[in-house]
């Protein structure tokens, strides 16, 4: 990154990675120093992105723009606590940022599928599609109270309150949630952005092992094969590995959408996204590095 990227606006400084980290990251083929402090920064580029409420925006209704500032501030605070967990002592939350990295990747992919569509057809779905559970569950508060044959207890009397408080600041009545156009699945969100099948298998089907704990996941993290062939528990899990941090790649893709999206075309969008190709380069070249060799013949 140059000079002419370094500080822009509200944004911080980019990191400054000294000589001898990153002649040791290649003497030791451990490229986490420094992909640390890169995910750190797209991490803050992110909250202040999500920060963003200039009137000159694009004029999203207020329950759409809030959709996407929401989740990139998810995926902000996401990454900052993969953050805290790998810079414990010993390091060895892996079991636990691999969890946070699936909700993290699908949050980013909605934040690009949402911007790279911009159908304000495809915002309502996925606000429908979360306050359908509400409605199931108010149904079911007031099915039991009807069974009691009285008035609401106070903990059902607060959950209905807090029931309706949320469905009504979405902008959405009850007739539009149930009449909304099903959500569509990741898979299919991703095609419609242009990625491929590929990328969905590895940032979802395989991050899903580690939210539903199938097989794949017991045997990496929570079980061990003896030489005998009988299992133990594993009581250490590995540290957080350096392929995670590269998920800040995707959540700068779908930070660059969202600025395309929202932003005016003029010099502050072209300032934006060049500072977010700018960032995107550095972590690629390190990528780059630490992928040296993989891909010769085994």
């Amino acid at each position: 990154m140059n000079d002419e990227t370094r500080g822009r606006g509200p944004f911080p400084n980019p990191p400054v990675i000294a000589d001898e980290v990153l002649n040791r990251c290649r003497e030791t083929g451990d490229y986490r120093p420094v992909l640390f402090e890169w995910y750190n920064f797209v991490g803050q580029v992110c909250f202040r992105l999500a920060s963003l409420r200039a009137p000159a925006l694009h004029p999203l209704q207020p329950p759409h723009f809030a959709v996407l500032f929401g989740l990139l501030n998810r995926c902000a605070r996401l990454m900052l606590s993969n953050l805290k967990l790998s810079c414990d002592a010993d390091n060895r939350n892996g079991e636990t940022t691999v969890i946070i990295d699936r909700c993290l990747y699908e949050s980013a992919i909605k934040v690009l599928w949402l911007c790279k569509t911009g159908s304000a057809e495809n915002f309502d779905s996925l606000i429908a599609a979360g306050l359908q559970t509400e409605l199931e569950l108010r149904r079911e508060i007031e099915a039991h109270i009807a069974e009691r044959g009285g008035d609401p207890v106070v903990i059902e009397k607060r959950m209905l309150a807090s029931i309706s408080k949320c469905i009504s600041s979405s902008g959405l009545s009850e007739q539009q949630i149930k009449a909304a156009k099903k959500l569509p699945d990741l898979a299919s969100m991703l095609t419609m952005v242009g990625l491929s099948r590929l990328e969905y298998v590895v940032g979802q089907r395989m991050g899903s092992h580690h939210i539903h704990g199938t097989w794949s996941s017991l045997w990496f993290h929570y079980i061990d094969v003896a030489d005998d062939g009988t299992f133990e528990l594993k009581d250490k899990s590995a540290p957080m590995d350096q392929n995670e941090y590269l998920l800040a790649l995707i959540v700068l893709r779908s930070l660059k959408a969202f600025v395309e999206f929202v932003v005016p075309a003029g010099s502050i969008a072209t300032s934006l996204i060049e500072m977010l190709d700018s960032i995107e380069e550095e972590i690629v070249e390190i990528h780059d590095e630490m992928v040296a060799g993989d891909y010769e013949v085994a």
